[in-house]
């Protein structure tokens, strides 16, 4: 991805990157572009991965960029802007501000770009012309239900590890797991709720501030994993980690390990790998036949773990691992 360069070196450094590497594709080549949010996150890495195989295999030159961090709309509103002005045919995009990058969008749009969300919806949804993601309430309905299970009818002293405010992807995890749960918001099992951003140091600040407040938390829900990692080491440092359930999402190799090793129960994995693929290949389709991609496309979840629990379908590590991605 391309990132840690300046705005203005932004649409020199795309237009040298094709899905060839070599930037010597034909004016006839329809080209695609792909926007993520970092270039450093492995599930965006993974991410890419999977547009410049489905780039190569369509005949379609693959543009990117990317925020030189997470919530950096500008430099996805110059990336917009850029890949629209080299005459691409789609975009791919995960928005880093959901309801910010609406009107660059709509600019795009209405020069007759096509417009992929992936991962992440815009606010509103149809902002874009289609979405290709996991069920994030989904993804968090499968964590709820397992910690309800394994919490086999024990009081829960709940603190969430949330992302941030107004970023679809984190709302609805977290709106998911309270339906699993079988709780709503503001019930008085919740005693903490604490946002992170979805890293890993972040998360542990926000479970150290989250013991200091409720030193009863038996169970932690976490947007990703390493806001589950960065929880499990505030957790041991107070001698916490054997009796406190986490479960997580996102599905990420060293997540699926942490799952193995015991440190998070269960997490619901996704697969960026088959959002990017799927997109480009749209795009493909739009560039041939003129026909856009519509509505929402379900990319899969999973619930992984070793531990399973009555009644919750679920799949075990070595299934993780086979698909875990970073």
């Amino acid at each position: 991805m391309i990132a840690r360069i300046s705005a203005g070196l932004l649409a020199a450094a795309l237009l040298a990157t094709g899905c060839g590497g070599n930037g010597q594709q034909t004016s006839s080549t329809p080209k695609v572009g792909l926007i993520t949010k970092t270039e450093t996150n492995p599930f965006f890495v993974k991410m890419k991965e999977g547009a410049q195989k489905a780039a190569q295999a369509s005949g379609t030159e693959l543009m990117t960029a990317a925020g030189k961090f997470d919530g950096d709309n500008a430099a996805q509103i110059t990336a917009i802007e850029n890949m629209v002005a080299a005459g691409v045919k789609g975009i791919l995009i995960t928005p880093s501000d959901t309801k910010a990058i609406v009107p660059a969008i709509k600019k795009a749009r209405d020069a007759g770009v096509m417009v992929i969300a992936l991962d992440t919806p815009t606010d509103p949804q149809d902002a874009t012309d289609a979405l290709f993601a996991t069920d994030n309430l989904k993804a968090g309905e499968l964590i709820g239900q397992y910690a309800k299970a394994a919490m086999a009818g024990k009081p829960a002293k709940i603190a969430t590890l949330d992302l941030a405010p107004g970023i679809t992807v984190g709302q609805l995890r977290h709106d998911g797991f309270l339906k699993g749960y079988g709780i709503a918001e503001g019930d008085p099992s919740i005693v903490c709720s604490q946002d992170t951003r979805g890293d890993q140091s972040k998360g542990q600040t926000a479970m150290e501030n989250c013991l200091q407040k409720a030193p009863d938390i038996n169970l932690v829900y976490t947007i990703n994993e390493p806001a589950a990692l960065g929880a499990y080491t505030a957790l041991k440092a107070k001698g916490r980690e054997k009796d406190t359930l986490i479960v997580s999402v996102d599905g990420g190799c060293t997540g699926v390990k942490a799952v193995q090793s015991g440190q998070i129960a269960a997490t619901s994995q996704q697969y960026p790998l088959k959002m990017a693929e799927d997109g480009v290949k749209a795009v493909a389709e739009f560039a041939k036949t003129g026909k856009k991609a519509s509505g929402y496309t379900d990319t899969g979840v999973t619930l992984v773990t070793d531990e399973p629990a009555t009644g919750v379908e679920a799949k075990d590590t070595a299934f993780g691992l086979a698909n875990c991605w970073g």
